[in-house]
C-alpha cells in the first residue's frame, strides 16, 4: 500500500468529551483514538481467508460503535467500505494514497493499519467521538422522548436504537479506559447527569438531553437482563462484557427517585486487580502478622471499613496466599466479584433464600478448612461463623465500621455473647483508601498551621519532615492525584483485651488499651503516608 503523501501536521483531534470533576472542576481526556486500531487487531484475529464479516465472528464493540448496516451479511468489503465504516470521511481517504477499490484480504489487510492508525492518532473520528453522538441523538429528537407511561414495546425499542446503543457502549468504553470504580446515570427535573467515580472522587461528563434518561437507562437494563418495564421498585442486575479488550463484570441496581429511575454500575475490573498480599502497600509489621496469622488453625480475622475500602481485596489476597492442594477453601459472597482459581465460591442470593447464614451452615457439612463470609450482616450469620471456629476452622469476614475496635462493639449489638467474642476472635485489621499524589506533579510545600493543628502536630515535631501535593499535569488531568493507597490499623486481640470484650467495655476504652499496647491508628499511619509523600493532609483528615 502506497504511504500517505503528505506528512502529518498533529492537530487536536475534534470531538473530544468534557468531563468535570465534581470536586476539582478539572477536564477529563476523551475516549482515546487508539480505539480504532485496537479494534482493527481485534478484525484482524478473528478474520480467516476473506475478510469475513460477520456478527458471530466479531467483537461486540465493533457491531454497536460502528455502521452495522454496512458491515453485517457482507462477505467482501472494498477498502473503501471499510474505513468509511470506521467513519473516516471520503475526504480524509482522498488526502491518502489508499487503494479504495481494492478487496481487503488478510495478506493485505495488514497494509491498512499504519494509515487507519495515523488518521485516528492525528485528525480523529466521528466514531470516538461522544459530542458526534449526541449529535446523533439530538437529531432524533421527538422520537428518543418517551414517557414513564409509555408500554414495554416502546421502551424496549428506544432502548434497542443505534444512537443509544452507541451512546452507552461510549460511556461504558469511558469508565473502563479511565479505571472508573462505579457509573452514576441521575435524572432530575431538568437535567440528566451522567458521573463516574476515579479514585474515589466524582467526576461528571457533559450532560446529555433530558429526554434520555429513560431510553439511556432501560438500555443498560436490557444489558442486565432486568426488568424495563418495571420503574417503580429497586432492582439488582449484572452485566459481564468484553471492553476494550478486557473481561469486565458490571454490577447494575436501580432505584425508582421523584424524576425516574436512578442507576448505578459497579466496575469490577479484574484486569487492574492485583490480588498479591505483598502489593497492598500494608507496612512490615502488618503484613508480618497476616502471614502467621492466615496460617493459623482457627479463629476469625475481620477486615473492616466503610464500602469501598478494600476490605474484599484484602480478604481475597489473603486466601490466594493460602490456597495450596492441601486446603478446601470456601466462600460466600454477594456478588463473586472475581474468580479465584482453586477456591469454591458461592454466590448469595437471598431472593430466592440463599442468605449468608444459610450458606455458612451447609459449609460447615463440606469439610472446609477455610471460610471466609463476604459480610456478617446479623447475629445467625455471626453466631454461625463463631460456631465454625470453634469446630476448628479459620474465617475470614468484612464488617462496616469506622474503626477496628468498633468491631467489637458492633458485634456485641447484633447480640453475640461477648465470652464468644473474645474466644474466638484473633484480629480485626481497618483499612481506607486514599488518593496517591501524582509522581510526574508532586511538589513539597510548608503546611499552614491551621492543618498542623487538625493534624494534632507542632512545628516543632515536624523536624526536616516534608509535605507535598500534586500541581496537577496531563497525566493526573490537573487534579494532582493519580491512584489509590491504602492506611491500615490493626487491633490484635490480647488479653487485655479480651477481659475488656468480657466486660463489655465501650469502644472508647477499647482503643486506648489498644493504643497502650502498641496499636498504630489510621490518623498515625495516615502520617506516615504523608511523610512518605504518598499522599496529602487533606486526605489524610477526610478519611480518618
Amino acid at each position: 500500500m502506497a504511504k500517505a503523501k503528505k506528512s502529518f501536521s498533529k492537530k487536536n483531534p475534534p470531538g473530544k468529551t468534557v468531563i468535570k470533576s465534581a470536586q476539582s472542576k478539572s477536564a477529563r481526556p476523551s475516549i482515546s483514538a487508539r480505539y480504532l486500531t485496537e479494534l482493527c487487531e481485534e478484525l484482524e484475529k478473528a478474520s480467516a481467508g476473506l475478510f469475513h464479516i460477520s456478527e458471530r465472528d466479531c467483537p461486540y464493540e465493533f457491531f454497536t460503535l460502528h455502521r452495522r448496516d454496512l458491515f453485517q451479511d457482507n462477505d467482501k468489503l472494498t477498502a473503501l467500505e471499510f474505513l468509511s465504516g470506521f467513519g473516516i470521511s471520503e475526504e480524509l481517504i482522498n488526502e491518502f494514497s489508499l487503494p479504495v477499490d481494492q478487496l481487503i484480504e488478510v495478506r493485505t489487510f495488514d497494509n491498512f493499519f499504519p494509515a487507519i492508525e495515523d488518521i485516528a492518532e492525528y485528525y480523529g473520528t466521528d466514531t470516538t467521538s461522544m459530542e458526534e453522538v449526541l449529535k446523533q441523538l439530538g437529531q432524533a429528537g421527538e422520537a428518543l422522548q418517551l414517557r414513564e407511561t409509555d408500554g414495554e414495546a416502546a421502551v424496549e425499542a428506544e432502548a434497542n436504537a443505534t444512537p443509544i446503543i452507541r451512546f452507552v457502549d461510549l460511556i461504558l468504553y469511558q469508565a473502563i479506559q479511565d479505571r472508573a470504580s462505579d457509573i452514576h446515570f441521575e435524572p432530575f427535573e431538568n437535567e440528566f447527569k451522567i458521573r463516574y467515580r476515579v479514585d474515589g472522587a466524582l467526576y461528571e461528563m457533559s450532560p446529555p438531553p433530558r429526554h434520555l434518561a429513560l431510553p439511556v437507562i432501560s438500555r443498560v437494563k436490557v444489558m442486565a437482563n432486568m426488568n424495563i418495564a418495571e420503574r417503580r421498585l429497586p432492582q439488582d442486575g449484572r452485566i459481564q462484557k468484553q471492553i476494550a479488550g478486557r473481561s469486565v463484570d458490571l454490577r447494575v441496581s436501580t432505584l425508582p427517585t421523584q424524576f425516574g429511575e436512578s442507576l448505578v454500575l459497579r466496575v469490577l475490573d479484574r484486569s487492574i486487580v492485583n490480588l498479591d498480599l505483598e502489593a497492598l502497600g500494608m507496612p512490615d509489621y502488618i503484613y508480618n502478622f497476616l502471614l502467621g496469622m492466615i496460617e493459623r488453625p482457627n479463629g476469625i480475622f475481620i477486615a473492616t471499613g466503610p464500602t469501598g475500602s478494600g476490605k474484599t481485596t484484602t480478604l481475597y489476597s489473603c486466601l490466594r496466599k493460602i490456597n495450596t492442594i492441601d486446603s478446601k477453601l470456601i466462600t460466600a459472597e454477594e456478588p463473586v466479584e472475581y474468580d479465584l482459581e482453586g477456591i469454591v465460591q458461592v454466590p448469595v442470593n437471598e431472593a430466592i433464600g440463599l442468605t449468608f447464614s444459610r450458606v455458612l451452615r451447609h459449609f460447615l457439612r463440606q469439610d472446609p478448612d477455610r471460610i471466609m463470609v463476604g459480610e456478617t450482616r446479623d447475629l445467625e450469620t455471626a453466631q454461625i461463623a463463631i460456631q465454625a471456629s470453634l469446630t476448628g476452622h479459620l474465617v475470614f469476614t468484612t464488617l462496616h465500621t469506622n474503626d477496628a475496635p468498633g468491631a467489637i462493639t458492633r458485634l456485641i449489638d447484633m447480640g453475640v455473647e461477648p465470652f464468644l467474642i473474645s474466644s474466638t476472635l484473633e484480629a480485626v485489621l481497618g483499612q481506607r483508601l486514599l488518593r496517591s499524589i501524582c509522581s510526574h506533579c508532586r511538589a513539597p510545600y510548608p503546611p499552614n498551621d491551621s492543618l498542623l493543628a487538625e493534624l494534632g502536630i507542632s512545628r516543632r515535631d515536624l523536624g526536616e519532615k516534608q509535605f507535598f501535593y500534586g500541581k496537577g499535569c496531563d497525566t493526573c488531568n490537573n487534579t494532582g492525584y493519580k491512584g489509590r493507597k491504602g492506611i491500615y490499623e490493626l487491633l490484635r486481640i490480647m488479653d487485655p483485651i479480651r477481659e475488656l470484650i468480657n466486660e463489655r467495655a465501650p469502644t472508647v476504652t477499647i482503643k486506648q488499651k489498644a493504643i497502650e499496647l502498641g496499636m498504630i491508628t489510621l490518623r498515625q499511619d495516615g502520617l506516615r503516608s504523608i511523610f512518605a509523600g504518598d499522599t496529602t493532609i487533606e486526605e489524610v483528615l477526610k478519611y480518618t
